[in-house]
This record gives C-alpha cells, sequence and structure tokens, in this order.
C-alpha cells in the first residue's frame, strides 16, 4: 500500500539512490537538493519551505512527500501552496516522479490521488497539473485523477510544449 509521508533522516541512503537514478535522466528527485548538501540541512530546508520560511529564488511554500511502499520510497510530490508566474506556466501546484524501477505499477496515480488530497487540505480548491505534450504516461495519470485539459503553451524550455490542466 502507497502512502504519502515526509522525509526523514533515515531516508538519506534512499533518498540519495532516488536522487542519483532520476538524474541520469535528467529529472530531479530532491528538490533543491545539491551535491555536498547534508542530508539534516535539507530536511530543515524541507520543513521551512513548507512553512514558507526563508524562500528562495522561484521558490513558493510547498510540502515535500516521498511515496513509500512497504518502506522503500518508489517517488516523491512537491505541493506548491500557490502559483508564481513560473509555475502558472510550467510546473503547476503539483509535481510527482516515479523512480525507474518502480514505472508502470499505478503509483504515479495514487500519488496524485493522495497529493490532491493534500493540496485541498492546505486550502488550494483548483489545482493546476502540467506536463510535457508528449509524456503520454502523465497525461493518463492526470485524466484519470480528473485533469481537464486547459492549454498547450509553447515554451523554450520544452519542445512541442506544455499541456496544462485543472482539477476542481
Amino acid at each position: 500500500m502507497l502512502r504519502l509521508r515526509p522525509l526523514r533522516s533515515a531516508d538519506e541512503p534512499a533518498f540519495l539512490a532516488a536522487h542519483a537514478a532520476l538524474a541520469v535522466e535528467g529529472h530531479i528527485f530532491g528538490v533543491g537538493f545539491t551535491p555536498g548538501m547534508a542530508f539534516d540541512t535539507y530536511l530543515k530546508a524541507r520543513e521551512e519551505q513548507r512553512s514558507g520560511r526563508a524562500l528562495r529564488g522561484r521558490f513558493v511554500p510547498n510540502t515535500f512527500l516521498v511515496a513509500d511502499v512497504a518502506g522503500e520510497l518508489v517517488g516523491r510530490v512537491s505541493i506548491r501552496h500557490e502559483l508564481n508566474d513560473f509555475l502558472a506556466a510550467e510546473g503547476g501546484h503539483i509535481g510527482y516522479c516515479v523512480l525507474p524501477a518502480f514505472r508502470r505499477r499505478g503509483y504515479a496515480r495514487e500519488m496524485l490521488r493522495q497529493a490532491l488530497i493534500v493540496a485541498r487540505a492546505t486550502g488550494i480548491d483548483r489545482v493546476l497539473l502540467t506536463c510535457e505534450y508528449d509524456n503520454i504516461a502523465s497525461i493518463r495519470v492526470i485524466e484519470a485523477c480528473g485533469g481537464k485539459l486547459d492549454s498547450i503553451i509553447e515554451l523554450n524550455s520544452f519542445p512541442g510544449g506544455v499541456r496544462r490542466y485543472w482539477i476542481d
């Protein structure tokens, strides 16, 4: 059974392995994590961002949760409590990823389903999700969770554009 939960100190080895696994694909597991960063420092930064303290750059208050199945990390979600210009175009309220070894098991759909509950609890009534135009797996997950296509926008960072979905 999959459950979303906060990172814990004991997760460090699994977190570092997950971060490395996604880096190979050019993706990020540990949002805001930098090489050589002490894990306790990262955990503190996650808490500060959740509460809206010490925000830097384009960051907004956000909740970072890992997806745990029987004590193993299979993915993560980042729930942004508000949108700035960047998130309104490219990132949306919720970002999620499943580790390569755990894909095609329905975890992404369950992660998004649970993340929507957390988003609602933080006061987000209408949730924006985005994905690359041709990311069929993500399109299916978003639509299965009630996403309605709003628009497709062209961005330099994503050839082909970004699909923008709203879930009410």
